[in-house]
């Protein structure tokens, strides 16, 4: 993402509609394109700490983590998307779909956040995490998140 990506879509873009509280699928996301898109290293950075967060998160649906780690995996979540907003270098056509990728992440964390002992949007975010690697190119995408589960 460029650094006028990060001022023209201020904080207010990833506000969240936390009344919908109960889906578990994430709406919206992005189309991936007939070819990956290039991917720069802060993406492919940003994106494996996403999966280290969501498969953490996965661990709280099944009720091994207590509510303060549960939190800490949703606060994973928005440190990941800072850092590749902050760092990624992507052309915009790219940089408006991973947007889209974040959005659908963010909504999810937000709403654990908000009640940790509901896990539902887990579900939504592991789908946004799976269709990364359908719109960018990450060579080392499947053995780097396999060693994390």
């Amino acid at each position: 993402m460029t650094a006028t990506s990060v001022s023209e879509h201020g904080a207010d873009e990833h506000r969240v509609d936390v009344h919908d509280a109960h889906s578990t699928r994430v709406s919206g996301l992005p189309a991936p394109p007939a070819t990956p898109w290039p991917s720069d290293a802060p993406l492919r950075e940003g994106m494996r700490r996403m999966h280290h967060a969501v498969v953490a998160l996965g661990h709280a649906e099944h009720g091994h983590l207590d509510v303060t780690q549960t939190v800490a995996a949703t606060e994973q979540v928005q440190q990941a998307a800072n850092f590749m907003i902050a760092n990624c270098k992507l052309a915009p056509e790219p940089d408006a779909a991973l947007h889209g990728l974040l959005v659908g992440l963010l909504n999810g964390a937000t709403k654990i956040k908000a009640d940790p002992n509901d896990t539902t949007p887990v579900a939504g975010m592991r789908e946004a995490i799976a269709l990364y690697p359908r719109m960018f190119e990450d060579a080392g995408w499947q053995a780097d998140t396999a060693r994390q589960e």
